[in-house]
């Protein structure tokens, strides 16, 4: 899944309208430049095909104070929304893709209901530990990985991966079946983005162009 189509989404969604500095500025702040391909012109690209899909809906605001064409406020739309939570639950369930899906993932998992929530994470570890007793049926990780030779390393490094992602989803879950963290439907939960003008202590230090964006 496209982790970059999710955190926008995401973003412009809280916001109920956002124009594309700030959703940079929203994901800047989460540090997801360095975890994920959210860069400033992937940013804007999702923005402007995401827009042309229909997911979102674009407006033009007045210009700039920097001068310049008008600039472009995006709105999710309908099917924006839909797209945002299917790709939410693959983030959750999903436990092959790389990790910058499942850290956008759980970026917006309280957009869901807790006990959704829940039920997806547990999903994911019933898809490592079936990808596990597949994979133990031609290597046995109590021999280590010498049985295959140097590329038992490659086989060594999955089992371990999954024995730990199980026992991280498990931790996580504790903690939201013990009442951790605002879930939909429970009140007005915490909202990771910055204010309009607020400062973003970790921007990368590129201006905005006011290029209308």
């Amino acid at each position: 899944m496209s982790a970059i189509r999710l955190l926008v989404l995401g973003s412009v969604r809280q916001h109920g309208r956002a124009h594309g500095y700030q959703v940079r500025n929203d994901l800047e702040y989460w540090g997801a430049h360095e975890w994920s391909n959210a860069k400033p012109g992937s940013i804007y690209h999702a923005l402007k095909q995401m827009a042309k899909q229909g997911l979102l809906l674009a407006h033009e605001v007045a210009p700039s104070t920097a001068g310049g064409p008008p600039r472009t406020e995006y709105e999710i739309t309908e099917a924006g929304t839909g797209e945002f939570f299917s790709l939410l639950r693959e983030s959750l369930i999903n436990w092959e893709q790389k990790m910058d899906s499942l850290s956008a993932g759980l970026g917006f998992m309280v957009e869901l209901e807790r006990a959704e929530a829940v039920g997806l994470l547990r999903q994911r570890i019933a898809g490592m530990a079936g990808w596990r007793a597949a994979t133990t049926e031609y290597y046995d990780p109590e021999q280590g990985p010498g049985q295959l030779g140097h590329i038992g390393e490659i086989m060594n490094l999955w089992i371990s991966s999954a024995d730990f992602g199980k026992e991280w989803t498990l931790a996580l879950i504790e903690r939201i079946e013990g009442g951790a963290y605002v879930f939909a439907g429970e009140g007005e939960p915490f909202r990771g983005v910055l204010a309009e003008g607020e400062e973003n202590p970790y921007a990368t230090g590129v201006p905005h162009r006011g290029d209308g964006e």
